[in-house]
């Protein structure tokens, strides 16, 4: 496996392919050719992505869509069992499941990810996220604290509980504030002990949490520079801990032969085509119960929501889209997630044309 290094220097520089299990990626899109989302397509992109030398993919996690004309994350292929399916058909990438705390009960979640561990042989990882959404808690008959820091309290006693399931090899009683549990024991244990953790979280909060707990934390960023404070700060409250904790963001990628055609191809989908009735509940949504995103950009990335839900833009010729992922490298990032309006059809031209250019960078030797 390529395992997922913290730190953003050397040839370690990782990329990921995020949320393929959704239709249209992050594109907030009505465009009939965007991402179907479907499991032969997410298997497809799998080999084609492991084949390619990408180091991991990660599926976003969703119970109910935005709505508007396509209801954005309204048909969400459930993460843990795509992880399982991909980790069957791939050899070397490295795939995650992301998890909402507050809706999987720890035991079950610790059995699952040991199991699709032993299928992967030690590939299997883990996006913890707190949740935020509350149409969802309203689905599950969950109450959504209104402090983040109640949201990741539970967030830390669930996963104390995830971990012990998965180390201990003797039944144990656990008499916390969220939960009650008698001889509980897991088996089988996971391939090669416990998984790579990331942290899905933007607020202060989140990005304690993951210092505390993650390998990586996976936060919004509004571009390279602008991360590079949340890097450092992250950095250091995980040595203060005696750990090691590095910092990756999400992308959207346009990557065309020329950056005029980058910018003709990013109107098409996320102006001509753009769902503004989704993304704007989105956005409502966000502002009313999430911290991933200030004030001040929701304010703003309208025009992102459509083109990659409110990640920052990597958008131009290989040669563009190199230096800005270098300036993402240089910000001290350990690496970055990438989405696209339609995966299987990009993601080859931006294998062969930037994968090299980044290797010639020194920010990553051969994967393939």
């Amino acid at each position: 496996m390529k395992h997922l290094r913290s730190g953003g220097t050397g040839n370690d520089f990782q990329l990921g392919l995020f949320s393929a299990n959704s239709p249209g990626g992050l594109a907030m899109t009505k465009a009939p050719d965007r991402w179907s989302g479907s499991w032969d397509d997410n298997r497809a992109l799998a080999v084609m992505a492991d084949q390619a030398g990408i180091d991991f993919l990660l599926p976003i996690a969703r119970f109910i869509g935005y709505g508007g004309e396509t209801d954005f994350h309204g048909e969400i292929l459930d993460p843990l069992s795509w992880q399982a399916g991909l980790l069957a058909v791939t050899e070397q990438i490295g795939v995650f499941a992301t998890v909402h705390t507050a809706f999987n009960h720890p035991v079950v979640t610790a059995k699952a990810l040991a199991t699709n561990s032993q299928i992967g042989h030690g590939r299997a990882g883990i996006n913890i996220v707190a949740g935020w959404n509350k149409p969802e808690y309203e689905m599950f008959g969950v109450d959504l604290p209104s402090e983040h820091d109640a949201r990741y309290a539970l967030a830390q006693e669930w996963w104390d509980i995830v971990q012990k399931t998965m180390t201990s090899d003797e039944p144990f009683d656990w008499h916390g504030e969220h939960y009650s549990l008698e001889h509980v024991l897991g088996k089988p244990k996971a391939y090669g002990g416990l998984p790579p953790v990331l942290n899905a979280g933007s607020s202060a909060q989140g990005r304690e949490y993951a210092a505390r707990n993650a390998d990586f934390v996976f936060t919004v960023v509004g571009a390279p520079e602008d991360g590079a404070p949340i890097v450092e700060s992250v950095t250091a409250d995980a040595r203060a801990r005696g750990r090691e904790t590095g910092a990756i963001t999400l992308t959207h990628v346009v990557c065309r032969p020329t950056d005029a055609e980058a910018e003709e191809f990013l109107h098409y989908y996320a102006d001509e085509q753009a769902d503004w009735d989704g993304i704007d509940n989105a956005m409502r949504l966000q502002g009313l119960h999430a911290k991933t995103f200030t004030p001040e950009m929701l304010s703003t990335f309208r025009g992102r929501f459509a083109a990659g839900y409110g990640s920052a833009p990597l958008i131009g010729s290989p040669d563009t889209i190199a230096a800005l992922i270098q300036r993402y490298a240089d910000a001290g990032f350990a690496g970055i997630t990438l989405s696209f309006m339609n995966y299987l059809d990009e993601l080859p031209f931006f294998v062969e044309e930037v994968l090299p250019r980044l290797e010639s960078r020194g920010l990553r030797g051969s994967r393939r």
